[in-house]
């Protein structure tokens, strides 16, 4: 018997349920045409509809079935009441959580807890609500820190941010010329880094060296590389959640563009200029000290990258491809 494997409804899919609930088309023709169980585009109506007037939304939709996912992921820690009362009475004696996790089994045979369950105990809400403990750590952060972790920010902290749900429908499809994506190789081996801009339709690559990865040097290297095009060449620019990005707006004021960013940890939303840094990868690897790397070193792999046939452009150069598209009338 084959296995079945099951796999969450995408945007695109609630798109289509949206306009064939619209068209009044059956549960069971729509579970056809979309080729899924009828059981699973029941459970989606009933579940991701809006409450006023039973409406449904693929937007809405698509945000109610993401909440709830992180929100099924939360499980409930110490739910024991001996192990919960013994970390409340330890950590308001100056015990860390290491100390209360190895010397629970100790005291209490048949108990125990690991110190990563005890940090996510003290950080949830509704106990930091009811009795915070916050205080009685060394440290006492307001905010979870965890050690050898990029402290990435998971809500949007960056101005005038919109979201790549928002980004033109057009614009997946790469037949409009002049749509950017932007991000950073980088390494701890340095304070220099590369800038890489890539076009998503001709997949031409602009490499830019950056003295330090700051959202001044990264406005400063993305302005400077696409002033130099008309205007029809550089139409919007997508970014990842990255501080570097914060003075898009200011980018946007100077080259007439506009600015779309990926969801938090969904860095393949650009997967032009992820693949791009692929290749860039393939030259100086990870742990390469940029410091030693050179502008001339970027340009010339720039070059390199750019007249280098590629299959996805029935294998012509990208640089060949983008001179056709800034020859052409807006």
């Amino acid at each position: 018997m084959a296995h079945r494997t099951y796999s969450q409804l995408s945007l695109e899919e609630r798109d289509r349920i949206a306009a064939l609930r619209a068209q009044g088309v059956s549960i069971g023709e729509m579970a056809r045409r979309l080729k899924r169980n009828k059981s699973t585009i029941s459970r989606e109506l009933h579940r991701n509809r809006a409450a006023v007037y039973c409406s449904y939304g693929a937007g809405t939709a698509d945000r109610r079935a993401r909440q709830r996912k992180c929100l099924a992921a939360r499980r409930p820690r110490l739910k024991d009441a001996r192990t919960r009362i013994y970390v409340h009475r330890k950590l308001r004696q100056g015990w860390s959580p290491e100390i209360i996790a190895g010397r629970l089994p100790m005291k209490h045979p048949g108990l125990s807890i690991s110190h990563e369950a005890i940090y996510q105990y003290i950080y949830q809400p509704e106990v930091r609500r009811r009795e915070n403990l916050v205080p009685h750590l060394v440290r006492a952060h307001k905010r979870r820190q965890i050690k050898g972790h990029r402290h990435t920010h998971c809500d949007p902290h960056i101005p005038g941010r919109i979201s790549i749900r928002q980004r033109p429908a057009h614009v997946d499809t790469r037949k409009q010329f002049g749509h950017w994506e932007s991000d950073a190789v980088q390494s701890r081996q340095s304070v220099s880094s590369l800038h890489v801009l890539v076009e998503r339709k001709t997949r031409l690559i602009k490499i830019s060296k950056l003295a330090r990865r700051t959202a001044r040097h990264t406005r400063t290297a993305i302005t400077r590389t696409l002033s130099q095009y008309p205007v029809h060449a550089r139409r919007s620019i997508t970014y990842d959640n990255g501080s570097e990005n914060v003075e898009h707006r200011e980018v946007n004021r100077t080259l007439g563009t506009n600015s779309f960013f990926c969801e938090p940890f969904h860095s393949w939303e650009k997967a032009t200029v992820e693949n791009s840094i692929g290749l860039v990868r393939r030259v100086f690897p990870k742990k390469t000290n940029f410091d030693l790397v050179s502008s001339r070193d970027a340009k010339r792999l720039e070059h390199k990258l750019n007249n280098r046939p590629r299959k996805v452009l029935q294998f012509r150069t990208a640089l060949e491809v983008f001179r056709s598209c800034v020859a052409l009338p807006r």
